[in-house]
Order: C-alpha cells, then structure tokens, then sequence
C-alpha cells in the first residue's frame, strides 16, 4: 500500500544578500547630562521650568535674590569711581611736577615719588574693576539658565529655598535626548572586523531593539570603539549614536543592539525554519521534482531574523520547512501552504453564480 503524502510548507532556495549581525546588550547612554548647582548664596525666587519640560540652551530655570548683588555691585563702582578721582588728580599733579623739574623749581625725589603715587592708584583702579565685575558675574549667576538642549527632570526646589554657593545640591538636572547613544558590549573576537571596516571610512549600521527583541526603537551608527578591551569579560564598548527624534529611547534603558558588521552578497539563503540537525550537523530536506523529500547535508552561515546562508544547496531548490516529525528520505509530500482546488475561482467547490447579476450578488 502507496504512502499517504505528508503535508508540508515548502519554501524556495534564493540567493541574495545577507547582513553579518552583532546582537548585544545595551544602555542608552545621554551625550551630556548636567547636574546644576548654584555658584552664589541666596533665597530663590522664581522657578521657571516644568517637570519634564523640553528646553533649549539659555532658557531661564532658576532666579536667586539679586539684591545683596546688586548692592555689592553699587558699592564696587562706587569704589572704583573714588579711586579713578585720585588717579586723575595724582596724573595731573605728575604732569605739573615735569613742568617744575624742567626749571629746576623741584627735586628729582619728588618727581620721582609722584610717578610711583601714579603707578599705585593705577594698581588701586586696577583692582577695583576686577571688583566691579565679580559683582556683576555674581549678578548673572544669580540668573540660572539651561546650559544645554535637552530635558529636565523632576523638580528639587521650590521658591522660597535658601542655597549655598557652590554646594553639591542639585537644583536641577537636565539632559540631553537628541542626539543620544547606546553604549553595548561586543566579543573581543569581532574586534578586528569592525575595525577593518572603520578604518576604510564604512559607517556601519545599529539596529536597537525593546528588550523582548519583538519591536525596532531606532536605527543609528556606530560612533567609536573603547579604547581598550575588559580583560575580566574579553570584551570591549561600543557607542553608537542615534537622533531619537521621536524620543524611543530613554537615557538608563536597557535596548538590544544589533550591529551590521558585513554583507555576503550572492549567497543561498534559505528559512532558518527549514535546517535540522543531527550528529553529522545541520541538514534539511529537498523536494525533488517528483515531490518527494531528500536529505541534504548542509553547511550553515550567517543567520539575519528569520533566514540562514547555507552552503550544499542551489537558489531555486525547494525545501520543506515544517512537518519534519513525518518526513524521511524518499516521502511523497504535498504542499499545504498551496490553496485547494475547490477554493480557486471557478473550481469544483466555487458556489455557484447568484441569479439575479452583479449587483444583487453584493448585497448583504
């Protein structure tokens, strides 16, 4: 008795290009992140940002109490106002002194002791507009601004709070989101490849992924390699950068990393579903044109998703991808992925034309 014919998926050998992928695990990583503090003491006034507020570079975050400052600054000019007086009256004293010591009216001593009076009062005006403008440095900073792009975190302070200069408190964080990195870890056994690639000028592709590997969050480049390897792991870093216009990473989340570090072109490749393995290795049935099944020996190569190089079959073959518990050398099979005659259009099991014309046939 004729064996039954065993049904299975069939796929076709192609040939065609495939990526030599590096998957990691990663943690996107901000360009900068910036822990704001206060440079001057004082009670806050104004806090102009929103938690989770997008800003830009010099928008206005914080406001200190700038009256204590402004009063330093009053008294600073008026110091220096002073001293400019009596630089301009010792000047005009030296002058008149020249004047006198070209008629031999006075001694050289007391020439020479009001040219250094002059130097003095310089070095006292000198030293008074550095003072001036400490002051007014201590005014700006009593302005607190974004100093980068980027976003701020949850709010730390409030109106009313006093601050000490220089403190390690933060007032607030900001970080930037566009551009942002991942930084991930690769085998130091790729290392040389990527190199390769990189010293030629190639920008090689990074694909991120959620952490269940199901959905894409962004395609980027790869940045620049660690400058060292981790002897503890055999490992070394890598930071790619992505623009993250549409915010799918988050600084600290961890991401799956999936770098191209080549492409085979013109190789075969088949579903990854349709190679088995065995003691002699990696196998996989081919379906003759007589529709029966024929095991091949295979040699398998880069694996891309859901498709595998292999070596040992030719682009145009079938070969079957499920239903491998029946098959064995020599089964008849049938393909189920293929639609029965009764479902074509017109066929045996077609139902039949309605009476009343096209139009009755879509009414429902």
């Amino acid at each position: 008795m004729a064996l039954a014919e065993v049904p299975v998926r069939l796929a076709p050998a192609a040939q065609g290009d495939i990526g030599v992928y590096v998957s990691a695990l990663g943690t996107v990583t901000p360009v900068h992140t910036v822990t704001v503090t206060s440079r001057v003491q004082g009670e806050i006034m104004q806090v102009f940002y929103r938690e989770g507020q997008t800003v830009r570079k010099g928008d206005p975050l914080l406001e200190i109490d700038t009256r204590p400052y402004q009063a330093a600054l009053t008294q600073a000019e008026g110091q220096l106002a002073h001293d400019q007086a009596l630089l301009n009256e010792a000047r005009i004293d030296y002058d008149r002194y020249k004047a006198a010591f070209t008629r031999n009216a006075i001694a050289k001593q007391q020439l020479d002791d009001q040219e250094q009076l002059v130097k003095q009062y310089e070095g006292t005006v000198k030293n008074d507009e550095g003072s001036v403008e400490n002051a007014k440095i201590n005014l700006i900073y009593c302005h607190i601004a974004s100093p980068i792009d980027g976003r701020v975190g949850l709010r730390l302070v409030d109106p009313g709070n006093i601050v000490q200069a220089n403190s390690t408190t933060s007032l607030v964080v900001v970080t930037q989101l566009q551009p942002i990195t991942v930084i991930f870890n690769v085998a130091e056994d790729y290392l040389s490849a990527i190199q390769s690639q990189m010293v030629r000028g190639k920008s090689l592709e990074v694909d991120v992924y959620d952490r269940a590997i199901e959905k894409l969050l962004a395609k980027g480049a790869l940045l620049t390699v660690d400058n060292q390897i981790d002897t503890t792991t055999g490992t070394v870093k890598l930071r790619a950068n992505f623009d993250n216009r549409d915010f799918a990473l988050f600084p600290n989340q961890f991401v799956n990393a999936r770098l191209l570090v080549d492409t085979l072109h013109e190789v075969t490749i088949v579903p990854s579903a349709a190679i088995q393995r065995n003691a002699q290795g990696a196998y996989l049935y081919v379906i003759k044109p007589d529709q029966t099944a024929s095991i091949r020996q295979v040699k398998e190569g880069t694996t891309d998703g859901n498709k595998t190089s292999v070596q040992g079959v030719n682009p145009g073959e079938i070969v079957a991808t499920d239903g491998f518990d029946k098959l064995q050398e020599g089964v008849k099979v049938k393909d189920r992925s293929a639609p029965s005659a009764g479902s074509q259009p017109g066929g045996a099991g077609a139902a039949p034309a309605s009476q009343g014309g096209g139009k009755e046939a879509t009414k429902r």
